[in-house]
């Protein structure tokens, strides 16, 4: 971990969504088990089978998310993905992969919660004076209600979802946008995410002081750039940007 030194006194934050400010993908993988173990009851085939084929279906879709896909609507790309994640398994069967979908989206409201200090780390980032946003590649289709069920409609000054920009992460034109929405300059905004391709890299090039959560345990990529801090924990995340040694408890 390394603080913020030598650069103009921080004046707003950014931060990413899904797996930076909650554990997105223990609520999706949850989600996607219970409904890949309804199918195997009703097909007779491998519940795992259809899980794994279902997590290679979604990590398809959000690494080749472009702003060409932005406006097709959610539920019929949900729909395709548990299509294909059953078709890898050897069922064909639309009616049920919609129902797949519709099943899935109910089981992960259910389980969706932010990380152990993540609305006090947004309350005291706000006592410091600092002006916040919210920057997601999601959809506001599903991401608008995500973000009420873990309260956080009135934490962020600015929320910038993909689809409703019409940008996606790592383009810098939706950074500059970001800051320029909350009236501070590049140089003296933070940039905090779990994505190193996506948050890492959009911010650094704008200028933006990059704090890299590294909840998988990722390696920072030969061609850079180096984040400014790194963490895997969200309780962390002040000490990065404005340093101190403080220890905070680990409940997690």
């Amino acid at each position: 971990m390394s603080a913020l030194t030598a650069r103009p006194p921080l004046e707003a934050v950014l931060f990413d969504l899904d797996d930076t400010l909650h554990d997105d993908t223990r609520a999706y993988h949850a989600a996607a088990r219970r409904v890949a173990a309804a199918v195997a009851r009703e097909k007779g085939v491998s519940e795992q089978a259809v899980f794994d084929a279902y997590v290679a279906a979604a990590d398809r879709f959000w690494k080749t998310l472009s702003v060409e896909t932005l406006g097709i609507p959610l539920v019929g790309l949900r729909a395709q993905k548990w299509y294909d994640a059953m078709r890898a398994v050897g069922i064909d069967d639309r009616a049920r992969a919609e129902r797949c979908g519709v099943e899935y989206n109910v089981a992960r409201k259910e389980v969706l919660e932010l990380w152990p200090g993540a609305l006090e780390l947004l309350v005291s980032l706000r006592e410091r004076g600092l002006k916040l946003g919210l920057i997601t590649n999601g959809l506001a289709e599903t991401h608008r209600e995500k973000i009420v069920i873990l309260r956080l409609e009135d934490a962020f000054d600015e929320i910038f979802i993909a689809d409703e920009v019409g940008m996606i992460k790592p383009d810098p034109r939706l950074f500059r946008l970001a800051a320029e929405r909350l009236g501070v300059r590049t140089e003296v905004c933070a940039m905090v995410g779990d994505r190193f391709d996506r948050d890492v890299r959009g911010g650094a090039a704008t200028g933006m002081f990059t704090v890299w959560m590294n909840v998988r345990d990722e390696r920072v990529p030969p061609d850079g750039p180096q984040p400014d801090a790194i963490v895997d924990d969200v309780r962390d995340v002040e000490r990065a940007l404005f340093g101190g040694s403080a220890e905070r408890p680990r409940n997690r």
